[in-house]
């Protein structure tokens, strides 16, 4: 199925009045995942710009627990100080188009997508038409609904930010992780020498990605001196600056990506050292803002067509099982990416 943006010459349907009902996973307020349960909710109506996506599947990933959380506490700034405005749990999202609104032109009724959106534990999404792709061909909706966040973060960190050019020397710690696993596939795929830093239990999943070196972060330092990269990406967010600095080449390029180890009240602690730092010294030190948008997705499903990248999902869970899913991935035994899956797959 092609990626590329298309004027659908079809009228929108009507739109999904307030009193249509559907099975979500919510919650009230803060806390742990004892916090979600499943409710029936009232289905999203959508602008004039949004499309109505029948949720098939829905990704998990890191930035999903913050949002439960309400940490780092600054997120709660724009959420709700107590609790969510938007009580509708997840972010990554596909499924098939259900209606469209007045001035969506790049999508029809029918046609599979996958995207960003809030509110993806449910079944339906109201999606802005400019955080949506087409899904790849190739792809099943739960790996499709694994791309948004984690494979676009990576895709500009590896490309955009980190600036990765063929023969390079690039070290993903945390290569494991949704992020992680991504960005070792895109560095592989645009030429670059991989390395990858994960646990014991990991290494082999890490290394069926594609990376050619591995690092068992329990038995060796990746800044030991022995050998200096072009490209770090740090995905796990426990490493000093300073220490990160050491496994740099005296011109390379660090990325932090998330707000991991950044603290509990803005979650930037780190990335903004780095950035105040970065004018001083030869080396590259850069913060990934965030950023969503359908470029970014169809690139992504490019290199999904392409076969450069594979989502990598470790297991799916049932919508009823949200809150299992979540302790699993706190508990940081998840090799890729956990789905939810809200239509069962043929």
């Amino acid at each position: 199925m092609s990626t590329t943006p298309r004027t659908t010459g079809q009228a929108p349907t009507p739109v999904a009045g307030s009193t249509e009902r559907m099975q979500a996973v919510v919650q009230s307020g803060y806390g742990d995942a004892d916090v979600l349960r499943v409710a029936e909710v009232a289905r999203p109506t959508i602008t004039d710009s949004e499309v109505l996506v029948r949720v098939h599947a829905a990704g998990l990933d890191r930035g999903t627990w913050h949002l439960m959380t309400g940490t780092p506490y600054a997120v709660r700034l724009a959420l709700g100080l107590r609790a969510p405005r938007q009580p509708i749990v997840g972010r990554d999202v596909s499924g098939t188009v259900e209606q469209i609104g007045a001035s969506v032109t790049r999508f029809a009724v029918g046609d599979e997508v996958f995207g960003i959106c809030n509110g993806s534990f449910a079944e339906f999404a109201a999606v802005r038409e400019s955080k949506l792709a087409l899904k790849p061909a190739g792809s099943t909706f739960a790996g499709a609904a694994s791309l948004g966040i984690s494979g676009s973060t990576a895709l500009r960190a590896v490309v955009d930010s980190g600036r990765v050019a063929l023969g390079q020397r690039v070290l993903v710690i945390g290569a494991s992780g949704g992020v992680g696993s991504y960005a070792v596939q895109i560095a592989k795929a645009f030429g670059a020498e991989v390395t990858g830093v994960c646990s014991t239990a990991k290494a082999e999943h890490v290394r069926s990605l594609g990376a050619e070196h591995i690092i068992d972060y329990s038995h060796a330092d990746f800044a030991d001196g022995q050998v200096r990269y072009d490209l770090v990406l740090d995905t796990g967010g426990s490493s000093r600056v300073s220490h990160l600095r050491r496994a740099l080449t005296p011109r390379g390029t660090l990325v932090l990506v998330g707000g991991e180890g950044g603290g509990n009240l803005t979650g930037m602690g780190r990335q903004l050292a780095a950035a105040a730092l970065s004018p001083w010294v030869r080396q590259r030190l850069t913060l990934l803002t965030p950023k969503e948008s359908h470029e970014s997705l169809e690139r992504l499903a490019g290199l999904v067509d392409a076969g450069s990248v594979t989502p990598a999902i470790d297991r799916t869970f049932a919508l009823a099982q949200a809150a299992e899913a979540m302790r699993v991935l706190v508990s940081g035994q998840v090799r890729g990416k956990l789905a939810i899956t809200v239509i069962d797959p043929d």
